[in-house]
C-alpha cells in the first residue's frame, strides 16, 4: 500500500509575539521582538534576567477557568493553540469518527512551574498539603491528554519528549500515523512553559543564555560574530494535518503538503551537538529521501538557529555538507531572536512560520544579524524579509541529548 498524502489544514499559535496567526505573522515580518525583562519572579540574583514571555493571553477565551486551574501553564498554552488550530481548519470533530482523529503534542520539560510550587508546599506545610493534581498537572503527556479531553478525539494519543526537538518530532510522528493509515487527522505540535526560577537558574548555570539584560531586543544573535547565547521563550504551536482525500472531501483550505520527516541521534554528548554534525546530517538526509527530494529542490530552511557558537557553526557546516554548492542559493533564517527559544514548542512554531512564509511568498529576516560570523557565511536573510516564491522548505530542530529532527513541506498542488 503506497503512503497516503498528508496536508496541513489548520494552524494555532500562542507565542511571545502573538496569540493569533495574523498578529504572529505581522510581528514576525516586522521584526517585533517578544524579549523583555522577566516579571514573574525576582531575578536580581540571576545573570540572565530576560526572556520571551507570553503576555496578555486570556485563557478563559479558550478553556473554562475551573479547568485551567487544574492545568500547568504549558497545558493551558497547548489547549489554547489547539482550539485555534481546530477552528482555523474548519474540522468538525463531531461529524467524524473520533477514533480516526488523534493528538500528538510534545513538551521538552513539562510542568516545571507546578513542580516548583508544590515542592515549596511540601517543604513549608508537609506532604499532606501537596495537591492531588501535582502529578497530572506536571507530566509532559498531559498536554496531549487534555487536548483530547477538550476536543473529544479518541484516536492515537501521544507525546514525544526530545528536548528542543519535541515539537518537530511530535509532528513527524503524527505525520507517520496519517500517512500509514492509522489516523485520518491529527492535532499535533509542541508546548512549553519553563520561565520559572528553577528553569532560568538551571540554564544560567550552564552558561548557555545571553546576559545582554540591558538591551533584551538585541540579546539573541544567531550567526552573528557578537552572539552571546540563547534567550528562553515559551508558548505553543499546534497544526492540524489530514490525509489529502479526507481534506478535499470536506473542502478544507490547504496550507501546504507535509512530505518528509527525518530523525536521528548524535550519540555524542548530553548537551553539545556532534562537532562534525553527523547526527544532523543524517536527519536531513533522511527527510530528503523520505520526501523524494533532491537537495537542489529545496528553496528555504527555517533553521534551529539558537545564537550559540557551537550550534551556529555546526548547523552551517551541516547545510554545506548536505546541499553543497546549492547551500549558497538557499534562504535560511531563525525566528528565535523574536520568539526566544521555545524549547519543546519551538519546532512546531517554526514549522508554522515556515508554512506562512510559503503562503505569503515572504521569508522573515533573521533579526540582530549585524556582523556576520565569517564561519557562518550562508544567506541567513539579514536585515529585511525577502520576497521568495517558496516551493519546498525544511524546518529543523536539534535537542539536548543529541536529538535531531527535520520536516519537509511543499507548496500544495
Amino acid at each position: 500500500m503506497p503512503n497516503r498524502r498528508v496536508v496541513i489544514t489548520g494552524l494555532g499559535v500562542v507565542t511571545p509575539i502573538g496569540h493569533a496567526l495574523e498578529s504572529f505573522w505581522a510581528n514576525l515580518v516586522a521584526g517585533k521582538s517578544g524579549v523583555g525583562a522577566i516579571d514573574r519572579f525576582d531575578t536580581s540574583q540571576y545573570p540572565t534576567r530576560i526572556a520571551a514571555q507570553v503576555r496578555e493571553l486570556v485563557i478563559e477565551d479558550y478553556i473554562p477557568r475551573k479547568d485551567a486551574r487544574r492545568m500547568d501553564l504549558f497545558v493551558q498554552y497547548a489547549c489554547a493553540a489547539a482550539r485555534m488550530a481546530v477552528e482555523d481548519s474548519g474540522l468538525s470533530i463531531a461529524a467524524m469518527d473520533a477514533g480516526r482523529i488523534g493528538v500528538w503534542i510534545g513538551a521538552g520539560i513539562g510542568g516545571l512551574e507546578t513542580l516548583e510550587k508544590q515542592h515549596s508546599v511540601l517543604l513549608n506545610k508537609g506532604p499532606g498539603a501537596v495537591s492531588p493534581f501535582l502529578i497530572p498537572m506536571m507530566i509532559p503527556n498531559m498536554a496531549a491528554g487534555q487536548v483530547a479531553i477538550m476536543t473529544g478525539v479518541k484516536g492515537p494519543n501521544g507525546c514525544t519528549v526530545t528536548a528542543c526537538a519535541s515539537g518537530t518530532n511530535s509532528i513527524g510522528e503524527a505525520f507517520q500515523l496519517v500517512r500509514m493509515g492509522k489516523a485520518d487527522a491529527m492535532i499535533c505540535g509542541g508546548t512549553e512553559a519553563s520561565i520559572t526560577p528553577v528553569g532560568i537558574s538551571g540554564f544560567c548555570s550552564m552558561k548557555a543564555m545571553s546576559t545582554l539584560n540591558d538591551d533584551p531586543k538585541k540579546a539573541c544573535k544567531p550567526w552573528d560574530l557578537n552572539r552571546g547565547g540563547f534567550v528562553m521563550g515559551e508558548g505553543s504551536g499546534i497544526i492540524i494535518i489530514e490525509e489529502l482525500e479526507h481534506a478535499l472531501q470536506r473542502g478544507a483550505r490547504i496550507y501546504a503538503e507535509l512530505i518528509g520527516y527525518g530523525t536521528s541521534g548524535d550519540a555524542n554528548h548530553m548537551v553539545q551537538p556532534d562537532p562534525e554534525g553527523q547526527g544532523a546530517i543524517l536527519a536531513f538526509a533522511m527527510a530528503l529521501a523520505d520526501a523524494g527530494l533532491k537537495p537542489e529542490e529545496v528553496d528555504y530552511i527555517n533553521a534551529h538557529g539558537t545564537g550559540t557558537q557551537l550550534n551556529d557553526a555546526i548547523e552551517t557546516a551541516v547545510f554545506k555538507h548536505i546541499f553543497g554548492e546549492h547551500s549558497r542559493s538557499l534562504l535560511i533564517n531563525s525566528i528565535k531572536p523574536l520568539t526566544g527559544h521555545m524549547l519543546g514548542a519551538g519546532g512546531a512554531v517554526e514549522l508554522i512560520s515556515t508554512v506562512l512564509a510559503m503562503k505569503n511568498n515572504l521569508v522573515p529576516a533573521t533579526t540582530n544579524l549585524e556582523t556576520p560570523d565569517p564561519e557562518c557565511d550562508l544567506d541567513y536573510v539579514p536585515g529585511q524579509p525577502r520576497e521568495k516564491e517558496v516551493q519546498v522548505a525544511l524546518s529543523d530542530s536539534l535537542g539536548f541529548g543529541g536529538h535531531n529532527a527535520v520536516l519537509a513541506v511543499r507548496r500544495y498542488s
